[in-house]
This record gives structure tokens, sequence and C-alpha cells, in this order.
């Protein structure tokens, strides 16, 4: 698996905490968030940053983010040069 670094509409609140609103995609799609379920950080460090589990659609999918930088997790897509992704 690989990161994928993407754009993401976030609303910032006063303490500083961060919720992502969309995902937007670098061919221009955007995947509406329609509920972030839970976040946290990993205690094992199976993953860095912020693992958000989000609502897109009518699937649960994860956004990383690590400071102010999102991304997702992709893998290649056997053998055919492209990438499956998680959104």
């Amino acid at each position: 698996m690989d990161k994928e670094i993407v754009s993401v509409e976030a609303s910032t609140f006063l303490d500083g905490m961060m919720l992502p609103i969309a995902v937007l995609w670098k061919d221009g799609r955007r995947f509406p968030v329609e509920k972030v379920l839970y976040y946290s950080t990993s205690p094992a460090g199976e993953y860095e940053g912020i693992r958000y589990t989000v609502l897109i659609g009518s699937a649960e999918k994860y956004i990383y983010r690590v400071k102010n930088s999102w991304y997702v997790m992709t893998h290649a897509g056997g053998g055919t040069g492209e990438e499956a992704h998680f959104l």
C-alpha cells in the first residue's frame, strides 16, 4: 500500500481540531464526507498522524492527516499500471 496525497476541505475549530468535509481527488472528483465516525492516533504505530474513519456515500473509509497534509492509502492495480484507491 502507498500513500496518496489528497486535498481535503476541512472545518477548523477554535481549539485547533480539524474535521474533513470532502476529499478532492487529483483528477477533480470531489467525495463529500457524510459523517466523521471517529478519529485517533495509532497507539501501536500502525500509521502516521491522525486517522479519521469517515462515511463517504455508504462506505466507511480512512483519511489520514499529518500536520496540515492529508493522504489516503492506495495499492497497485494488478499490473495494469493503474492504482486502486480506497475512495
